[in-house]
């Protein structure tokens, strides 16, 4: 039986077709679902998306699933189902040793992925009451929508400001290097890029941006969000 909120599933497949099936199919049995063609692009979903099981690929181009679940794996538990064309046992054996949850060789039938996910889902411990909000001032940034509040008026963010504002703020209080940043937002152009989007964020959320109250430089390290 589904849960009374809809888990909320990342699939990550290059397959576009297959993606897209899948998408289709969980939806369809009462999931929210999101889905990323490549590592980096699932990487970018999940700084801007909560997800409680993410539905990952083996053969991919660049980052393959095996390489992104093993770095993933360090620093997140988010349940993984691992999809591989490869049947052999020492695939499957590789691919539990990476710290996922299960193992579903193609093909598959949809149902036997319907009963996977639900299994995993199951055996998952409730998780405590997250944050939803952190507040700056009059500014209230909403995890749940990803919007940026002043005094009841949106402020528009770009999908980077977005993802940058939110990968700080789950993280407030950490000094995060630009290496990380990159890591967690997909922003592209390297630690220049991350200083170009952190100096136009303060430009709306500090009242003063040459001298910063919420997003602060930490000389040496990188960047930390302190909300009130």
């Amino acid at each position: 039986m589904m849960p009374a909120e809809p888990a909320h599933i990342l699939v990550v497949d290059d397959d576009r077709r297959l993606r897209d099936l899948l998408t289709r199919y969980l939806r369809e049995n009462g999931f929210l679902v999101a889905s990323a063609s490549s590592a980096a692009d699932a990487r970018l979903k999940m700084t801007t998306l909560t997800f409680d099981l993410m539905v990952l690929d083996v053969m991919m181009p660049g980052e393959s699933g095996l390489e992104f679940a093993t770095s993933f794996r360090n620093k997140n538990d988010l349940p993984i189902l691992m999809l591989t064309a490869m049947a052999e046992s020492a695939d499957r054996i590789a691919g539990l040793e990476t710290g996922v949850d299960d193992y579903l060789v193609k093909p598959f039938e949809p149902r036997e992925l319907l009963l996977r996910i639900n299994s995993i889902l199951k055996r998952m411990p409730k998780l405590e009451h997250a944050v939803e909000q952190v507040t700056m001032g009059a500014m209230v940034f909403d995890f749940t929508r990803n919007e940026l509040i002043d005094q009841g008026k949106l402020v528009r963010l770009t999908d980077v400001e977005c993802a940058l504002l939110r990968t700080l703020a789950l993280k407030a209080g950490q000094v995060l290097d630009r290496e990380e940043l990159i890591e967690l937002t997909g922003a592209v152009g390297g630690g220049r890029a991350v200083d170009v989007q952190v100096t136009r964020l303060r430009r709306k959320i500090e009242n003063n941006p040459k001298l910063p109250r919420y997003l602060q430089t930490v000389r040496g390290k990188g960047y930390v969000l302190n909300p009130d």
